[in-house]
This record gives structure tokens, sequence and C-alpha cells, in this order.
């Protein structure tokens, strides 16, 4: 799909807009010479045969008289409305003009990143300042779906807090989330936008824009450690279950935990870890989150993993331990998933504080491989149980031969090294029968199943 750009226009100088209205004075002069030299023929024709004693072709008092006349009157009036339709013309052209130009400047110029997506979700419009936000060039963004720099998860949250924000004409502002950079960081945005309807009312898409925010530009430090601080006491983390099924039996074989925030849903999770982040209490809050999850874990079905995202450094934190220790579910039923956003200096002491862990039954996945700069040296050095492979990859793999083909090198790669390949964020029917040809052990996704909190749901997955 090309890129929509508008084009740009060159400013016009002073000088050339002078001489644009000399030129159109001059036109405009010209037409009334013609009309007035017109109207003189005319009248000379009916009266000069008089002069001369000859019989006139018109008469004034014949029957064709008062025609005659009545066109003199009425060629005037035309030419003036002539003439007004060509000025409003050209006001309409200039304004248009001016318009173009502004537009072009606040596209080429603004901080902002004005999108436009269609129904399906897919972008159909990309400004030059996504480049700096996602670090994608408009083209490279053109025909792929959202999902490619915002998560499912945090979309469908944002998606709730849009609903709950509706007016009447379903615009929204100020919806804070977070945006997945090309390198495989986090950039926390601010989005506003409304949705696009052709004239019967069909929807046609959403478009709007987002700019970047700082984790301390929309709140104040103290603010925002108070507000960790609350979400660590106040017993507000739940969790909520998405199902894993082996692509072999279509049964569902583990669940990956997702931490919810009860109350006000301002916030996705995402930036809500991030902010902890910004205040130095990344670490207590995924440890309270891991906790939250292997507690909440007691309500599956006991043939289930439960596979819990934690950053490298929280690997790291000797609460670590604790939390496994002290849980109810034993430690052959957990997967720790390291997350790959996080590049790691020296994996020597990651490892070591592992390996008891790994001995006593722990399993290790590498979340988000692909998305970002660390994923193969996470896989090289942790040698883990899982490979999960982002959603990046995944999208679209049905139709494009060179994500086909890196499946197909990864599927191979996991074998080699004994990990079994998870495909997460599988949405279509397509999607899902290009993994499991090309031989990948599990998937999850929105096709598969939804994260759910209620433990009816759970019930069913065993």
């Amino acid at each position: 799909m090309p890129f929509m750009r508008v084009p740009r226009l060159k400013r016009a100088s002073s000088r050339e807009r002078r001489q644009a209205n000399r030129l159109a004075s001059a036109f405009t002069g010209w037409w009334l010479l013609v009309v007035i030299f017109i109207e003189a023929a005319v009248a000379l024709s009916i009266r000069l045969p008089l002069a001369f004693g000859l019989p006139q072709w018109v008469g004034i008092d014949g029957p064709t008289g008062f025609p005659a006349l009545l066109a003199l009157l009425i060629v005037p009036l035309v030419v003036l409305a002539a003439w007004r339709l060509m000025r409003q013309q050209q006001r309409e052209r200039s304004q248009a003009f001016r318009t173009s130009r502004l537009m072009d400047t606040v596209l080429h110029t603004s901080l902002d990143w004005l999108w436009a997506t269609g129904p399906d979700g897919r972008f159909t419009f990309c400004s030059p300042a996504c480049k700096d936000i996602t670090g994608y060039e408009p083209s490279e963004l053109l025909g792929r779906h959202i999902t490619r720099v915002i998560d499912p998860g945090d979309l469908a949250d944002a998606r709730v807090d849009w609903k709950a924000r509706e007016s009447g004409d379903s615009s929204w502002s100020r919806v804070v989330t977070v945006c997945r950079h090309r390198d495989g960081s986090r950039v926390l945005i601010d989005v506003a936008g409304r949705p696009m309807r052709d004239r019967e009312g069909r929807d046609r898409g959403f478009e709007g824009t987002c700019r970047v925010l700082n984790p301390g530009t929309a709140r104040s430090h103290a603010e925002v450690s108070a507000r960790i601080q609350g979400l660590l006491t106040d017993g507000s983390l739940i969790t909520a279950f998405q199902p894993i099924l082996c692509l072999e039996t279509g049964n569902v074989v583990g669940v990956e935990s997702l931490t919810r925030f009860s109350g006000s849903q301002e916030l996705s999770p995402e930036v809500r870890f991030m902010e902890a982040a910004s205040v130095g209490l990344d670490i207590e809050l995924e440890i309270l989150a891991l906790r939250t999850a292997l507690t909440t874990a007691a309500g599956l079905p006991a043939g289930l993993y439960i596979a819990a995202n934690l950053s490298p450094r929280a690997c790291l934190d000797s609460r670590l331990a604790a939390a496994i220790v002290e849980s109810a579910i034993p430690p052959r039923r957990i997967v720790l998933e390291v997350t790959e956003r996080h590049e790691v200096a020296n994996y020597e002491p990651l490892a070591e504080v592992l390996a008891p862990l790994r001995r006593a039954g722990l399993r290790i996945a590498v979340d988000d491989a692909g998305a970002g700069f660390a994923s193969m040296r996470h896989i090289l050095q942790l040698k883990p149980d899982l490979i999960k492979l982002d959603r990046e990859i995944i999208a679209g793999i049905d139709t494009d031969p060179a994500q086909r083909a890196l499946g197909a090198a990864m599927v191979g790669f996991s074998s080699e090294i004994g990990a079994a390949l998870v495909a997460e964020g599988i949405e279509t029917e397509a999607e899902l029968a290009a993994v499991t040809k090309l031989g990948m052990t599990a998937a999850q996704g929105y096709l598969l199943g939804r994260p759910s909190l209620r433990p009816e749901d759970w019930a069913g997955w065993g």
C-alpha cells in the first residue's frame, strides 16, 4: 500500500503572489473589454443600416426587437456573474493552497504522530513522526496491524478504557498506554483519536494522534511513588490467565499469568510497571505480581503449568526463591518468562540464581523472542526450556515468505537445543494453520482464548 503523504508544496513568495493578482486582474479586464465590444457590435448592427437607408436585419419595433434589447441587458449580467464565479473559484483555490501548505507543515514539523487505521486495525496512514516514536518508517507500518507497535493485552486494556470514556461522538483523548519500539523497548504514549464513518454511518476505522510521555511527565515523582506504594499495600493486584494450547493435540497445556489492577482503568498494566520503574519500585511490584499469580493459580486445573513474566533484574532478587518455595504450586508447574526487552550485561549471576530453582523443576522461557536486541543472547546464555516467538514474527506469517522462513529456522533451532517453541499472538485461522504446518510446539492468542479472570473459564481448560 503506497504511503499517502500530503505532497510538499512550494511556498509562494510575495512577489509571485503580486504577479498572480496582476494576471488575474488583467484577465478580468480583457473579459470586460470583450463583452463591451460584443455589445457595441450588436448595437451598431441594429442602428447602422438606418444611417445608410438600408433595410434593418432586426427591427426595434418588430417581433424580434424586444429579444434583442433583452439580450443586450442580460449579457452584462451573465458576464458579471461569470466574473464573480471566477473570482470565487480563485479565492477557493488560494484557500486550498494555504490549507494544503499548512497541513504539509504540520505533518513534517509536528512531534505528534498522526495515524489512521482501517476497520481491520491495519494502518492506512502514518505521518513522519512515527519514526521517532516507533522506530519504523511510515512505509513500513502501512498495511501492518496496530498490534505491531502495541501489545494485544495493552490494546485490549486501552479499548476498555476508550469505551468507558465514550461520549456522543465516541472520540477519546488522554489515553495513556505503551508503544513497543522497534528495538524492543517500551515507550509511554498519550493517544487521542476518533472513529471514522462513511455517509451511511458504517465504520471505516480510526484516526488520531499520539505523543511520547515520560513516566514523570504525567505525574510528579512523589505522586507516582505514593501511587505505587499504594498498589503494593492495598491488594489491588489481580491475575488473569490466558490459555496456551498444544498444537499437536489441541489441548490446553498451560496458561500465562497477566497482571491486572482493580479499580480505575485509567492506565494500562504496562504503564503502571513503567511508572514503578521510574521511581525504583519495579522489582517490588514484579515480585508482588508473581506472588499474586501463584496464589491465584490454586484455582487452575492441576495439569496446567503457570507462566509468569519477570525481568532479569527481578530474577536476581533474593525474594524470588522465597516466592516460589512458599507457593502452593510446585516448581515443576512454574515457568518464568524472562522478558526479552531488558538487556543483560552479565549472565553468570543470573544463571547461578536460577540454577537451584531449575534443579527443583522450575522451567525458564525467553519471552518476546525476535522483538528486540537481546533475544538471541538470552536464548544462547540461558538455554531456556521454552522459546516464545513474538507477535511481530507471527502476524501475517501465512502470507510473508520471509516470516515463514524465520519461523522454520526457529523450529529447527529450538529442536536442536531441546526447547519447546510457542507462537504468541495467534489471531487468525490462517496464522494457526501456518505455525502448525511449520511444526511449532504450542500457541496462544485471542483466536485460541482470551485472558480471563473467571474461575469457571479456567475449569474448562482442564
